[in-house]
């Protein structure tokens, strides 16, 4: 059981609520300033009147740097291998922010944060030595890989739903007071301070970031998000649940996520376009298309988040067969709105 009392944790996610609120007003008058901004009808998708501050990785950056050194010092002696390789990812996608970048160099500096996670012993354990009688250099190696492949994967999932107001900052918002509950239980003391700052930031992004919002994440905001989601996901281990029931957590967690983007890669390599344009085809799009206005759109996106967090800790405490046929049985109600969606709508 953690040793930190509820109080501590309500005054940690207070102060990075007024952090990210201060933050973030400084980093939307810096961005008004000197950039960057996020200029109507730059490309096909962006719809709103008047350019934008791309100012919220600005805001998250500021807010949880502050946050970790006026408030949690003790936390970084344990957590910089993860807050390190996340600042590598804000500077390159910042750059983009202001300047664009190719989608080869934002991956490969991706894949390098990733590679620095590793290198700092921050990595997927699933494998365990003796798996099906494999030796233990190609159980690290596979380790590493799917690693590599969920930290890439979640930084660009949070980046590509990041379609409309707040859903990023709500969705990610969501997931994270799920990872609380469950590192309440286990004696990850500094995990738990990084995860209810991080809360408390992502409620300040929110205020800004609602219809209509007052500034963008931008990739910047986004994809540090993710990459934080990706790195914090791997860190915390429930206390008291075998492993077996509890290794798809942060893959329900971080669902919607998840789901937004194997549609959109399913519906544009099924039509041969490229996955990493914008465009019009992610899930708030066709839920607009559906019929639900904007605001409902979104919400429907955070309520769902609910709902695959409520299932993810109500099968942590199932056995083992169980919890996973009830994973199972989720990826396939999920598969089959992604069928549905992409036939109902078939243009991007």
């Amino acid at each position: 059981m953690s040793e930190l009392y509820p109080v501590s944790l309500f005054v940690n996610i207070l102060a990075g609520l007024v952090l990210a609120l201060g933050f973030g007003l400084a980093a939307m008058a810096f961005a008004r300033r000197f950039g960057p901004m996020d200029v109507p009808g730059s490309q096909p998708h962006k719809k709103h009147d008047a350019p934008v501050p791309l100012a919220g990785g600005l805001a998250l950056v500021a807010a949880l740097a502050a946050g970790s050194l006026l408030f949690n010092l003790p936390m970084l002696r344990d957590l910089w291998r993860i807050l390190v390789p996340a600042l590598l990812v804000f500077a390159i996608a910042l750059w983009d922010d202001y300047k664009g970048l190719p989608a080869g160099v934002k991956l490969a500096g991706q894949v390098l944060a990733g590679v620095l996670l590793i290198v700092f012993g921050v990595y997927v354990q699933i494998l365990k030595p003796g798996f099906l009688g494999l030796g233990e250099n190609v159980l690290i190696w596979f380790n590493w890989f799917i690693t590599l492949f969920w930290i890439v994967g979640i930084t660009n999932a949070m980046n590509l739903i990041d379609s409309m107001d707040g859903i990023v900052a709500g969705t990610s918002s969501v997931a994270v007071a799920f990872m609380i509950l469950v590192t309440l239980g286990a004696e990850q003391d500094s995990l738990l301070r990084l995860l209810t700052l991080m809360l408390g930031i992502g409620l300040g992004l929110y205020f800004f970031n609602t219809p209509p919002a007052r500034f963008f994440l931008g990739d910047s905001g986004a994809q540090t998000i993710g990459f934080l989601l990706a790195a914090v996901s791997i860190l915390f281990t429930p206390e008291g649940y075998p492993q077996a029931s509890a290794w798809f957590l942060p893959i329900l967690i971080l669902g919607v996520p998840i789901f937004d983007t194997t549609l959109v890669v399913f519906s544009r390599l099924r039509r041969r376009l490229p996955p990493h344009r914008g465009g019009l085809d992610h899930t708030y799009h066709r839920l607009v298309k559906l019929g639900l206005d904007s605001n409902r759109a979104v919400v429907l996106m955070h309520l769902a988040t609910v709902a695959l967090g409520c299932i993810a800790f109500l099968a942590l405490r199932l056995e083992p067969l169980y919890a996973n046929l009830v994973f199972l049985l989720v990826c396939l109600a999920g598969a089959a709105i992604i069928i549905y969606l992409d036939h109902r709508h078939a243009q991007p």
